[in-house]
């Protein structure tokens, strides 16, 4: 027994010491759970107001009146009824990084009551216990993959139930919600899912949802429906005669359903215009036909995907083919309708651009003229209705076309601008402005390079994407090749991402057009190597960097240029641990570096309000960004940034993951609430206004625009390889990082799961070297998404390719140390994430002394190791010998 008590102490005693080793080397997970936040409460408070106050504006701005029949709208009533599932669960963002607290978000019928119009409590209760506690975690709202849609039966209500709303008020409110969440795209096919018909898929109306809009159409004089989806729907319903009016709400966020009861009220104008094109069927986008889960048969990656986050274990390679090209949203619809291949009334209910307003505009289009390189118009909107409004300006162009060319779309958002609140009669003058280059095609195939071809260009002005008010010519006299505002020349990155797949061209509609769903495909051999290769190759003849103590911190560099000489003597401080702790655990956080002055840092999720997945921060929900691109409002934009940087400062958050600058390339990824726009230009402007907004003088909060690139779908994220022709790579899905770089001049950026073809885009020189820094001119550094997934995701390949961190709140390996060019990568990527902390807040917002779960740990160890000492003592301690005393007789 004596040995089995020894034998237990001492297992005791090691478990204790490794427990302390293993805290030593990853301390940075457990303190990001123990060590929480102490924001100012003062600031803080000052700043959430702000913050609700700016999410108000942008649901003000960014909701779309979509019908108003004989002016069902403003509504004219103190009573409404209000039906769907969707008015007590509010989908009022999304899910995953994206989320955000709402514990104190305003409900509907609070929002009617704001403004003085009741809503039937009988239906309030009675949707209350529908969304009853143990339904409303998976409910509406998604939990990882749950799609489902919960809309009562008919049958459900009752007769007392309709009757009494019938008297209460002949207005019924509607709301069709659909949610969205990281991890899993909107289903093809609702088969699996409660509430769900095979042959439907999620963005139409389940076969409850109809029943109940036929009811309300059939017993109210009034039927205004609210859609709250932050991706596209299919609204062919909104056309029944029964259905007076729509408004498209979005993603409201904390207090946003306060505007849109202010909408329906009439004390606000609806100035908002849709983001994205909505065709009758989602399913005609030629890009439907390759989304979703296509696999390399007889193929098997070791925790790459998905669903080995979840558990599953290992699965084939993923692939996807971006076999549309160019031709994504309106780029698709307009041109195909111009071309004569679709028809354009049949196919699209509302153009990208298009929303109404409770009055009416009138805009006048003045000459073109060209000021350093832009090509400027002048537009004069007048207010002609009888109610204030604001109105949005869209300028597009229509370049010339050779059928066998470089693919150009029809029309093109150039630029865009909205005014101020005008009086009825009213007049305001807006200058719009673009580029000239920005009218450049890329050609992937001849000239390798930007071209702006000879010939007319039209200029036009238009209500949306599909109507023209006023149009001028431009005409390019001699083809221009490259662009100024490249501070390289443009040339190929991805020709190994041309692998013969056809993709749509103008030239041949019905022959390149996809006409079934893509399938899974067995893969070559040499492609399968080079989906498995994970090697970095470094020169043997690099000269080895320096080491030396030259008593310098972090605040001396501050504010210097990014190549003073004495950034070069701080690096010289770190040693080799120092670097692979700074790069490789940069999870939420970025480490403590003594030698340098590095305080550590705190970063957390922002791209709609503060969410520390790990560290618990939380703050204000600002809308969806699908809502803030429909305001169309760069200003507004802007201070929402500011807003969310206020936020941050006051949470000591030095860095925001967000925006997020991927693009609707269809209308089932589950992150579109996450992204702003089908268009790149609409999305790299709110891109850059958001960031300039953060990064202002009072907050300097850097933002780390993400996805980069191609993060389009959820489904098979991790790993997915992407392919795509390099015109439409640049004009789709690399644009909105290129304007937020260089215009918004933010200073992080976060990689992607995804890859390049076979290249994981976190090792993609071509893609933060060649691109990133040397074209775009981008001064800062670059992050990896979650790296405690995904075993392609390696620390080494990052490095010499420009990745500078790896989000992990774990140790991730690092072995490129081991050679002089490796060490050289090293000191680089920390040089790129110094300078950006440095000019940051972080210098301002340091947290001191050692955190208190430490001393609780201490105490702990003590404590057990003065029971191990007891026992131990106890266990070796002798006993008294035993006299035996013998008794004679």
């Amino acid at each position: 027994m004596l040995k089995f008590f020894s034998a237990l102490l001492c297992i005791l005693l090691a478990l204790v010491v490794a427990i302390n080793i293993l805290l030593a080397r990853f301390y940075v997970l457990p303190n990001q759970f123990l060590n929480r936040n102490t924001p100012d409460p003062v600031r803080t408070a000052d700043s959430l107001a702000q913050g609700r106050s700016v999410t108000e504006q942008l649901e003000a701005e960014g909701a779309v009146l979509l019908e108003n029949r004989n002016g069902a709208l403003p509504l004219d009533t103190t009573k409404i009824n209000l039906f769907g599932f969707a008015s007590e669960a509010i989908i009022y963002g999304g899910s995953g990084s994206g989320a955000a607290d709402e514990s104190k978000n305003v409900g509907l019928a609070d929002a009617f009551a704001n403004v003085g119009i009741e809503a039937n409590p009988e239906l309030v209760k009675f949707y209350q216990e529908q969304n009853s506690a143990e339904e409303k975690g998976d409910g509406i709202t998604v939990l990882l993959s749950d799609y489902s849609i919960r809309e009562p039966a008919v049958d459900a209500y009752g007769d007392s139930l309709l009757e009494n709303a019938k008297a209460f008020s002949d207005t019924a409110v509607v709301v069709f919600g659909r949610a969205g969440g990281e991890g899993a795209d909107m289903p093809m096919d609702m088969a699996a899912y409660e509430g769900g018909t095979a042959g439907r898929h999620y963005m139409e109306l389940s076969e409850n949802e109809e029943a109940l809009l036929a009811m309300l159409e059939q017993n109210f004089s009034k039927v205004i429906v609210l859609i709250n989806s932050s991706s596209p729907m299919e609204l062919g319903f909104l056309e029944a005669e029964g259905v007076d009016g729509a408004l498209w709400i979005g993603g409201p966020g904390s207090v946003g359903l306060n505007a849109v009861a202010q909408i329906l009220a009439g004390q606000v104008n609806p100035s908002g215009r849709l983001a994205d094109t909505y065709a009758y069927d989602v399913t005609s986008s030629p890009a439907y036909m390759n989304a979703g889960d296509f696999s390399y048969t007889g193929t098997q990656q070791p925790g790459g995907g998905i669903s080995s986050l979840m558990g599953a274990g290992e699965q084939p390679y993923k692939f996807v083919n971006y076999q549309e090209g160019i031709y994504v949203g309106y780029r698709y619809y307009e041109t195909a309708a111009f071309d004569g291949y679709i028809d354009y009334e049949k196919t699209v209910q509302y153009p990208f651009g298009y929303g109404l307003s409770y009055t009416t505009f009138e805009q006048k289009m003045g000459e073109l003229r060209e000021e350093d390189g832009d090509i400027c118009v002048d537009v004069t909107v007048t207010n002609t209705g009888d109610t204030a409004g604001k109105e949005v300006v869209q300028l597009y162009y229509t370049p010339p076309y050779t059928p066998g060319g470089i693919e150009k779309a029809h029309v093109v958002l150039a630029a865009f601008d909205k005014t101020d609140l005008l009086a009825p009669g009213e007049s305001q003058t807006l200058t719009l402005r673009f580029a000239k280059e920005d009218m450049a095609s890329y050609d992937y195939k001849d000239a390798k390079a930007y071209v702006l071809e000879q010939g007319p260009y039209e200029i036009k002005l238009m209500k949306n994407s599909h109507e023209v008010i006023d149009q001028r010519t431009y005409v390019v006299e001699q083809t221009v090749f490259d662009r100024a505002s490249d501070i390289t020349k443009a040339t190929n990155q991805f020709d190994d991402l041309d692998t013969g797949i056809q993709y749509v061209s103008r030239a041949d509609w019905e022959g390149t057009m996809p006409k079934e769903r893509g399938k899974d495909q067995t893969p070559s051999p040499e492609l399968v190597a080079a989906l498995q290769k994970i090697t970095v190759e470094t020169d043997p003849n690099a000269e080895d960097i320096v080491f030396a103590d030259h008593g310098l911190t972090l605040a001396d560099v501050r504010g210097l240029d990014y190549d003073d000489p004495k950034w070069e003597q701080l690096l010289e401080q770190l040693s080799i641990k120092d670097m692979k702790q700074l790069i490789g655990m940069g999870g939420w956080q970025s480490v403590r570096i003594a030698s340098a002055g590095k305080p550590e840092v705190l970063d957390v999720d922002g791209p709609a309000g503060l969410n520390g997945l790990i560290n618990g921060t939380t703050g204000n929900q600002y809308t969806s960004e699908v809502v803030v691109a429909s305001t169309w409002n760069t200003a507004l934009t802007e201070e929402f940034g500011k807003a969310l940087g206020n936020e941050a400062y006051a949470n000591h958050v030095s860095g925001l993951y967000g925006p997020a600058m991927n693009i609707h390339r269809t209308p089932f990824s589950g992150r579109n609430f996450e992204y702003y726009s089908e268009d790149a230009l609409l999305s790299g402007k709110m891109g850059a206004a958001m960031v300039r907004g953060c990064n202002a003088t009072n907050t300097n909060t850097y933002t780390f625009i993400k996805h980069f690139a191609m993060n389009d779908q959820e489904t098979n994220a991790m790993g997915l390889s992407v392919w795509s022709n390099e015109q439409a790579i640049r004009e789709l899905y690399l644009r909105p990082f290129e304007i937020t770089v260089k215009e918004g001049q933010t200073k992080a950026l976060m990689s992607t799961w995804s890859r390049a073809g076979t290249t994981w885009a976190g090792a993609s020189k071509a893609l933060l070297q060649n691109v990133l820094r040397d074209e775009w001119g981008f001064q800062g550094f670059v992050i990896s998404d979650n790296a405690m997934v995904g075993s392609f995701q390696n620390a080494d390949q990052a490095i010499a390719a420009g990745n500078d961190m790896l989000l992990s709140s774990l140790q991730k390996e690092i072995t490129i140390d081991q050679t002089a060019e490796g060490r050289q990568l090293m000191r680089q990527a920390c040089h790129n994430i110094l300078y950006v902390v440095a000019n940051s807040n972080a210098l301002e917002l340091v947290r001191t002394g050692v955190p208190s779960w430490i001393y609780k740990l201490e105490l702990i160890d003590a404590a057990l190791l003065g029971l191990i000492a007891l026992g131990f003592m106890g266990c070796t301690k002798k006993k008294k010998p035993v006299l035996e005393i013998s008794e004679e007789k």
